[in-house]
């Protein structure tokens, strides 16, 4: 039976879509960088920019890494103790972070896990912008409890990698 105040959300870094005006991804990225070293919000034109990537048409063919999440996702999503599950990406997809954890508290979920598909330390999303974006969220929605799974157990994703690493070995020479 599944607990529908629970949710859970599979975070991912998102993908330019092939056919995206490359220009436009260096305008956006120069403007993002400019944001983030003078402090300020989003301006309007990088707002533009960013909705424009996240809402662009796209199929596996164009978008093949939004099709991974989506496969990896139908993996977790029987794993987890039921309730609400959703994707979200850190950016050039949609939904956001935000835009997913808003629509689960809609639907009626009070703790929410978020977990990254990002294992390694070091990185800017999971490391800094998902603990800010998820602390801001928390300070909007008191009332909800906002985790976030991170960090990895190191030792544990290693002893994943080993395993697959076996499972290769074990084949034969130049089959993948």
């Amino acid at each position: 039976m599944s607990d529908e105040t629970k949710g859970v959300i599979l975070v991912g870094h998102g993908g330019i879509p092939k056919g995206f005006p490359g220009d436009l991804v260096t305008k956006l990225k120069r403007l993002e960088a400019q944001r983030r070293a003078a402090g300020k919000p989003m301006s309007e034109e990088e707002y533009e920019l960013d909705q424009k990537i996240r809402l662009w048409p796209r199929t596996p063919e164009t978008d093949p890494y939004q099709a991974g999440l989506e496969r990896l996702a139908t993996q977790l999503k029987p794993l987890t103790d039921g309730g609400h599950f959703s994707i979200a990406y850190n950016e050039f997809c949609t939904p956001t972070l935000e835009e997913a954890i808003e629509k689960q508290i809609a639907e009626g979920a009070k703790d929410i896990t978020v977990v990254s598909t990002m294992f390694t330390p070091g990185g800017s999303h999971s490391e800094y912008e998902i603990p800010e974006e998820m602390a801001e969220l928390r300070k909007k929605h008191p009332g909800v409890t906002l985790t976030y799974a991170w960090p990895f157990d190191l030792g544990k994703v290693a002893e994943m990698l080993a395993e697959h690493i076996q499972r290769f070995q074990a084949q034969p020479a130049g089959k993948s």
